[in-house]
């Protein structure tokens, strides 16, 4: 009996939350102007619970059948004259209260915890209304086309790809190439989004931190150019140094996620690093001088064709490194990563970290990490030498130094 009051005492709250936003809504409307507010919510979710309590103790599912049908029936029609009245075509009220009433009904029927964190997700979505129709109106067709390209990506053909290695080394094995290419063009696609909805025309800042989620080599390549038509080119390096950083701590996670001993050993030497960069990037952008304009917009991180050649640069360097550990063993691991970290420090990292626990010791695939972190820094460094002048890139390389060394000085503490 305690246990069943607790139960009802957990689905009378699961609609009273619910009700409390739906009421708060639509607080300015007068009395008996609404169908559901917090009580008639509130009374969905106790009544789903009894009905459900009725139903075990007759040993009848069709009494709880008939109690959701006769609700919903009610709540319906109700709805139905208000939206007549009010020309309202939205039925999230009705939804919302048969999904109250269904949380209502698992409270006793089933695990009453996942009950209250399904009520607890209703009222929140409920509450993002205009969050996600803001969303809605900034997002494009590009990025709508993109999140269906990762669902196709995800659950179609990922689960077609064989999951074995096809080469002697054990380093091309399709269906985890697959599977971590596809999880580093989600983590860029989430910074891609969020710039989209905050608006990439802020400035600097904000465009060169949005790119470097996706690419810090192509942002400060952009910068580079940029820097030219520019007099004020330290406020260009300074955003490439923020770049870095981002870069720097998005490997972090990375590596976070998919191999945490192995973030261990590098975390001290890399968010030195990082902390390096951030600081310089932000005492050169404060400096006073006019605020350059953006460089440009952030390249979308789905698009099709750079994310094959991305997924076939990274089988390429899983092999390459497989094979070069096998033959040379931690040597080779430190030549390959420094030799991909180069062109793309993401699918060097991703090749070192396969490789932790089965032919390599986490110190030596925290090295490779560290190696290829900095040959992407001074591949960064030669486009920025190549493409911008040099009172763009001598800042930035005094940046890059100063990183290097803090890293290098933080491995030898740690």
């Amino acid at each position: 009996m305690d246990t069943l009051i607790a139960q009802l005492g957990v689905a009378l709250a699961i609609g009273l939350l619910v009700g409390l936003e739906r009421g708060w809504r639509e607080r300015d409307a007068p009395d008996r102007s609404r169908t559901a507010g917090i009580r008639t919510f509130g009374i969905a979710g106790l009544l789903g619970g009894l009905v459900t309590a009725l139903a075990e103790a007759l040993n009848a599912i069709s009494v709880l059948v008939a109690g959701f049908l006769a609700f919903a029936g009610i709540l319906a029609w109700y709805k139905a004259r208000e939206a007549a009245h009010d020309e309202d075509f939205s039925v999230t009220t009705v939804i919302a209260g048969l999904t109250v009433f269904t949380l209502g009904a698992l409270c006793v029927a089933g695990d009453f915890r996942v009950a209250a964190a399904g009520g607890a997700a209703l009222a929140a979505l409920l509450a993002s209304r205009e969050i996600l129709h803001g969303l809605l109106k900034r997002l494009t067709w590009i990025e709508l086309r993109s999140a269906l390209v990762l669902a196709v990506m995800s659950v179609i053909v990922l689960p077609l790809l064989p999951n074995r290695t096809f080469d002697p080394w054990g380093g091309f094995n399709p269906r985890e190439i697959w599977l971590l290419t596809v999880l580093m063009a989600s983590i860029s696609f989430a910074g891609y989004v969020a710039v989209r909805v905050l608006g990439t025309a802020r400035g600097l800042i904000v465009s060169a931190l949005a790119g470097a989620v996706v690419s810090s080599t192509a942002v400060t390549l952009s910068l580079a150019r940029t820097a030219k038509a520019s007099d004020n080119s330290l406020s260009f390096a300074g955003a490439a140094s923020l770049a870095a950083m981002i870069s720097v701590l998005r490997v972090c996670l990375v590596v976070l996620m998919l191999a945490p001993s192995v973030a261990t050993f590098i975390a001290l030497p890399a968010l030195a690093a990082a902390l390096i960069f951030g600081v310089c990037g932000t005492l050169a952008l404060a400096l006073p001088g006019q605020r350059p304009e953006s460089p440009g917009a952030t390249r979308n991180p789905f698009e099709l064709m750079p994310l094959l050649i991305f997924a076939l640069l990274f089988a390429f360097t899983s092999t390459a490194s497989a094979a070069l550990a096998l033959q040379f063993k931690e040597q080779g691991l430190l030549l390959s990563s420094a030799i991909a970290g180069a062109f793309d420090v993401d699918a060097s990292v991703l090749s070192a970290l396969r490789l932790v626990n089965r032919s390599m010791s986490v110190e030596t695939v925290g090295q490779a990490v560290l190696t290829a972190l900095t040959a992407n820094a001074i591949g960064r460094l030669s486009l920025a030498v190549f493409a911008g002048p040099a009172r763009f890139w001598l800042p930035l390389a005094g940046m890059t130094l100063a990183a290097a060394a803090a890293g290098y000085g933080a491995m030898l503490l740690g």
